[in-house]
């Protein structure tokens, strides 16, 4: 689930950083991007929940430490690209 909802929100963001290329309105895009970045990282989290429910600590040690570091990153690259276009707009009103 967690892959799905990362796709669409890597999706979200390129239509966003589209729509501002084209001067249409980005603002809906650049929201749905952040939401499904945030229901992506929950996704991830309920799939740890579940690992440590089941007590399948074999998963934990081998997945949790390198996805962390990945969810860090890809969750702040996510935020700059779709704030870009509101910081790039006010930058060119200046």
């Amino acid at each position: 689930m967690w892959v799905i909802l990362g796709v669409v929100a890597i999706v979200a963001t390129c239509i966003n950083l589209f729509m501002f290329a084209i001067g249409k309105d980005y603002k809906l895009f650049m929201a749905l991007g952040l939401s499904f970045t945030a229901l992506t990282l929950c996704a991830e989290y309920s799939l740890v929940s579940d690992w440590v429910e089941v007590k399948d600590w074999a998963a934990i040690e081998d997945v949790v430490p390198g996805m962390e570091r990945a969810l860090w990153f890809l969750t702040i690259v996510s935020i700059l690209l779709n704030l870009a276009p509101i910081f790039l707009e006010r930058k060119s009103k200046k």
